[in-house]
């Protein structure tokens, strides 16, 4: 295993002692509505922190991009090794104490996401990858479904805060749900990507993500033998925050049909 994915999972592993903690008594964590629908707690940045201070006590010159503490001075185009992180992706979840939640990790390096680490602490399920070797569920090897037929799948899905988003959401999932199986709101972009690379179901797609919601669980999608891009097919998707993941013949259908709200 690469040492860079080991401090990343001692990192998640930290970050997840204090929200399994802070789970045990909900009532009491602190929470700030950064804007409509928008929540953090004072979870997301004890976790932010830990795992912030474990990844530059191993790699001091990195730079840092976190969802709760935004970029570090370091952060640029030239940056060469590049954290980013998001400590709790599925907030609302987890105030509410809905079991569907993560702590998201990933190393980007000169633009190239290497490194991932997604860990459901509810589940104690610990996603990994490395770019070139594979994706790992508690160290077993995962693939996407072979699924070919949209009509055959499985997909999650989310949407962003506001009625345009929420509008816009509701007229993809008529499109989506008419053609598939069904499709699932999880409230946790990062833990249905994880879950697209295990097979669990057989793609996904959102628009209006961050690049901390996406990094981890895009690089496991790749590694486990999927497409990851934006609604047009295009690979932009970490920059714009729209994105498709899925097997390959059902990312292709995936994009037919979502095009139109590229």
């Amino acid at each position: 295993m690469h040492p860079m994915l080991n401090t990343a999972i001692k990192a998640a592993r930290r970050a997840a002692t204090v929200i399994n903690r802070a789970a045990f008594d909900i009532d009491r964590v602190a929470i700030t509505e950064k804007q409509h629908n928008d929540f953090v707690t004072d979870v997301d940045h004890a976790a932010e922190q830990a795992i912030i201070e474990t990844l530059l006590k191993a790699y001091p010159d990195h730079a840092i991009l976190a969802e709760e503490s935004g970029a570090s001075a370091n952060l640029n185009d030239d940056s060469e090794h590049a954290w980013i992180i998001d400590p709790i992706d599925g907030t609302t979840n987890f105030m509410h104490g809905y079991p569907n939640y993560c702590v998201s990790i990933a190393l980007q390096q000169r633009g190239i996401i290497t490194q991932a680490v997604i860990y459901d602490p509810v589940r104690n399920d610990l996603f990994t990858a490395s770019k070139g070797a594979g994706a790992f569920l508690n160290d077993k090897r995962i693939r996407v479904t072979k699924h070919d037929r949209i009509a055959n799948t499985l997909l999650t899905s989310g949407h962003g805060a506001g009625p345009r988003a929420l509008d816009e959401y509701m007229r993809m999932y008529q499109i989506m749900a008419e053609r598939c199986q069904s499709v699932r709101n999880g409230g946790s972009a990062a833990l249905d990507l994880a879950n697209v690379a295990a097979g669990r179901s057989d793609g996904f797609y959102e628009k209006g993500l961050k690049a901390w919601d996406i990094a981890a669980g895009s690089l496991l999608v790749t590694e486990a033998g999927g497409i990851c891009g934006e609604f047009n097919g295009d690979s932009a998707y970490l920059h714009k925050g729209d994105i498709i993941a899925a097997s390959p013949k059902v990312f292709g259908q995936m994009v037919t049909l979502l095009s139109p709200f590229a």
